[in-house]
């Protein structure tokens, strides 16, 4: 054999080494990227599930206390603020809860006697089992609370169906009410038949499936994710009702009892959403599913009966390929509501359905500009 052939011969292993140490090399980065990953997620889930939202504090700290009082069937839960002027009574939107409000609260705190309720239906207020869920039968409890804890003329501003409540106390017990702001209500849009050519529609199909099946109703909010991931993918990121589900789950475990608080959700009012869809009843949007939540709520004669002021605050809205109204009301909606109203002021923002959320504070110069300046 030659000595160039021997040399090849030792050499032809080398490759072979080299390969082995590039695997290795590899297999190395692989396990610092996983264990980096590891830690990270570590880092990450700790972070959500120690989360507090800021505002729980800036609410305490601007004197309000969590009451509750038992008004008729129901025992209405409750935040009250310090008496720093004129009583104002607040309504939610529905699936949230009185902490909604919690952007907004500590500065008409500085202005008013603040009331914000948790009606039927959500937060921790409760009820019969039989407890109708209808705007006349919830207009009436929340009238005889205004009666029984304010115990004077109010004002009144509701968001959403909360608009819709603040509609009824208007027209129906012009006694407890000085001055009403209607944010965004969906007046005309959510009865039928207008209601069915609504993207809302959708959510109220979800509520009436739960609430006729007992499905989902131990769990709700679970069950919400699962059947609206549309909502999430549009309002969080493509793809995350999985990643909201497993971090539900773990805020849960580390927080048992507690409201359910997502740090990385970005969206103050997807955010809040998910803390009201744990305590919601699906009865609630049953019934306007099944249209018995207007029985006797007709919209038009209530806007024609209300003599006190009356804001209304109208939020963005589109019309989808499909042809759904997406939002409370369109402008024609709109229109049709000032027509009817005899003192009424209207208020046009660009901003998304929960103003309060959205431009909070838009929503508090509004509030005092009519309230405070504007009513005699």
């Amino acid at each position: 054999m030659s000595a160039t052939s021997t040399e090849e011969t030792s050499r032809s292993p080398r490759p072979r080494s080299r390969t082995k140490k590039v695997w290795m090399a590899i297999g190395a980065v692989v396990v610092v990227i996983m264990l980096a990953a590891v830690v990270t997620f570590g880092v990450v889930k700790h972070s959500v599930d120690t989360y507090r939202d800021p505002w729980i504090q800036k609410v305490a700290d601007a004197g309000y206390e969590e009451k509750t009082a038992r008004v008729n069937d129901v025992n209405f839960s409750y935040v009250e603020g310090p008496d720093n002027g004129p009583p104002l009574m607040l309504l939610h939107a529905q699936l949230m809860d009185w902490f909604d409000y919690s952007r907004v609260m500590p500065e008409l705190a500085e202005s008013y006697h603040v009331f914000v309720v948790d009606y039927q239906g959500h937060g921790e207020t409760t009820y019969p089992d039989d407890y109708a869920m209808t705007a006349d039968q919830i207009g009436t409890d929340l009238g005889a609370f205004m009666d029984q804890e304010i115990g004077e003329p109010a004002f009144v501003s509701g968001n959403s169906s909360g608009g819709l409540l603040t509609t009824w106390l208007a027209a129906n017990r012009p006694d407890a009410v000085r001055a009403v702001a209607l944010e965004d209500p969906p007046l005309f849009s959510s009865e039928y038949p207008e209601i069915q050519n609504t993207v809302a529609i959708k959510a109220f199909k979800s509520s009436y499936d739960v609430a006729m099946s007992d499905a989902g109703n131990e769990d709700f909010l679970m069950y919400w994710l699962e059947y609206n991931s549309a909502f999430f993918d549009k309002n969080v990121f493509p793809g995350s009702t999985a990643v909201i589900t497993y971090f539900v789950t773990s805020y849960r475990e580390a927080n048992p009892g507690e409201p359910v608080e997502l740090s990385f959700i970005s969206d103050d009012t997807v955010r809040l959403l998910m803390r009201g869809l744990e305590e919601y009843d699906p009865r609630f949007g049953a019934a306007f599913y099944d249209g018995t939540w207007n029985e006797a709520f007709d919209h038009a004669e209530a806007l024609q009966a209300i003599t006190a002021p009356t804001l209304l605050i109208h939020a963005n809205f589109s019309t989808t390929d499909d042809g759904l109204l997406d939002g409370a009301m369109d402008q024609e909606e709109a229109d049709k509501a000032m027509s009817l109203l005899v003192d009424g002021t209207y208020a046009r923002v660009d901003s998304e359905h929960v103003v309060h959320l959205d431009q909070p504070d838009q929503y508090v110069g509004l509030l005092n500009d009519f309230f405070l300046d504007g009513v005699k």
